[in-house]
């Protein structure tokens, strides 16, 4: 005890001095409370309030986000022991999430099977909050501690969120298989940092000493414990053989829940994923696997699997599921270059695929309110019942496959040429088959993204009148969704010119 006495105030020092870094996970977590709070004061007639005040929260974490820029002129600072990591891409990360989970708060209330919930939504916007502020965390996170600390953080809300309509068997379903998966991918991760650990001695695995101390470890007990980590990881980014359960889950979940859990989550792991990579795959002491090989054949397979399985499917939602699987796969591609290029294409594309798959499910939730619609088939003849919200889905589809104009275009190009860059170098045979099955499962992909706007406009069916729900909201936002996808993808430099 008398040995750490001279270190606590050092501790103490740096805990303070790391504060000013970790303003926006500070308010996120007052905020958290805050909401939880105005759900006990108020109860069930919370919901309106909770939500103005989670949204009014995070447009002030947002500003605090920016702010943050001015800390990292220099480039990068470690916070709080080494756990955690600020650097201008975090950043650009963060303020991605915060503004996707922004318009997610706003569509809780408006798919109106998820409204209807006789408990209300207050718990649910609590629940954002702390798998918000555990989203920061991952993306930050560069210690083995951290990451899975922050990983557990956002499973835990995940599970909440999917099982939330508690009055829905098949909602519980989705929830206790996503439970089942989660706890199985938990315990392989615990599993594999157990064992960086041990070969390390520490847990900063990302420092170069630490990487050199498991280059003295036998290569293959050492890959085997960053396989294991990987699966873990790879869990919340969904790519093959850790996708199982992406289907049922969101399938069986609320849709806005859906389209929270496809993309915000998927991002921070993103995040995470390139803040771990670098000492394996850059510093060149890693004796282990090629890890960049590895993530080739697993981006090769993921778009195969996901791409070709949409084909098959009927259920919107779950088309939905398996095309974030393929998109998990291309957006690997960046990952597997790990240059400065590669990471600012992956940004700019996981921002577009976010932004067109959250307003694809938004006008898959408008569907359902207006005409009961689920299904594939069940759309036909809508197209001229409902123009607007059906030329939004066109072109929010035209954006998930990659056709000009739109931004997905744009963003695919970016990924591709920053694949190219590196592949002129290295040659790698890798590189030539990640970018030639990226370019044949786009085309596979208008296979079964044709299928909505073919039911839409061109398949005529009786269309008895139901009682609507008027999602003027729903409409307005996905218009708005709509106009920037085309507008990112004529002037991509009004993000690229940031990152």
């Amino acid at each position: 005890m008398h040995d750490l006495l001279p270190h606590i105030s050092d501790q103490l020092s740096n805990v303070f001095g790391s504060i000013t870094y970790f303003m926006p996970e500070v308010y996120l977590a007052l905020l958290f409370i805050i909401v939880l709070i105005t759900d006990l004061i108020f109860g069930k007639r919370s919901t309106g309030l909770c939500r103005t005040v989670a949204c009014a929260g995070l447009v002030l974490v947002m500003y605090l986000d920016l702010m943050q820029f001015a800390l990292v002129v220099d480039g990068q600072h470690f916070i709080f022991s080494n756990m955690l990591l600020l650097s201008r891409s975090n950043i650009f990360f963060k303020l991605i999430i915060d503004l996707l989970s922004f318009i997610l708060l706003l569509y809780f209330t408006w798919d109106k099977k998820l409204n209807g919930h006789q408990k209300g939504l207050s718990d649910l916007y609590s629940i954002t909050m702390a798998s918000i502020l555990g989203l920061h965390l991952m993306v930050m996170a560069v210690n083995l501690l951290s990451i899975y600390l922050a990983i557990e953080m956002v499973s835990i809300a995940s599970y909440l969120m999917v099982a939330y309509r508690t009055e829905n068997a098949f909602s519980t379903e989705a929830g206790l298989k996503y439970v089942l998966f989660g706890a199985a991918s938990s315990a392989i991760m615990l599993y594999g940092i157990s064992l960086l650990y041990g070969f390390s001695g520490s847990l900063d695995v990302i420092f170069q000493n630490n990487i050199i101390e498991l280059s003295k470890v036998n290569p293959v007990s050492s890959s085997f414990a960053v396989i294991l980590v990987l699966i873990g990881i790879g869990f919340k980014l969904s790519f093959v053989p850790a996708h199982f359960w992406v289907p049922d889950v969101y399938q069986g979940a609320s849709t806005p829940v859906t389209a929270y859990l496809s993309t915000v989550p998927k991002i921070a792991a993103f995040a995470l994923l390139i803040n771990f990579l670098p000492p394996f795959i850059l510093s060149g002491r890693w004796t282990g696997f090629d890890i960049g090989i590895a993530l080739s054949i697993v981006g090769i397979i993921t778009m195969i699997a996901g791409n070709f399985a949409a084909v098959m499917q009927t259920n919107v939602k779950r088309m939905l599921a398996y095309s974030s699987i393929g998109h998990t796969g291309f957006a690997l591609m960046a990952v597997v270059v790990l240059t400065l290029q590669g990471v600012s294409a992956l940004t700019y594309y996981l921002l577009v695929y976010a932004l067109a798959n959250i307003a694809a499910l938004m006008l898959a939730t408008y569907f359902a309110n207006e005409a009961d619609a689920e299904d594939v088939d069940s759309y036909k003849g809508l197209g001229l019942k409902y123009p607007i919200a059906s030329v939004c889905f066109v072109i929010v589809l035209i954006s998930l496959t990659g056709l000009p104009v739109t931004a997905g275009f744009t963003g695919k190009l970016f990924v591709f040429s920053a694949v190219y860059s590196v592949y002129q170098q290295t040659h790698s045979i890798w590189l030539m088959l990640l970018m030639v099955t990226g370019a044949l499962t786009t085309v596979v992909s208008l296979f079964y993204y044709i299928k909505i706007p073919l039911n839409l406009f061109l398949k005529r069916k009786e269309i008895s009148e139901i009682d609507s729900n008027k999602s003027y909201n729903l409409l307005i936002l996905s218009i708005i969704i709509s106009f920037l996808l085309i507008l990112l993808g004529i002037f991509p430099d009004l993000v690229l010119h940031y990152l």
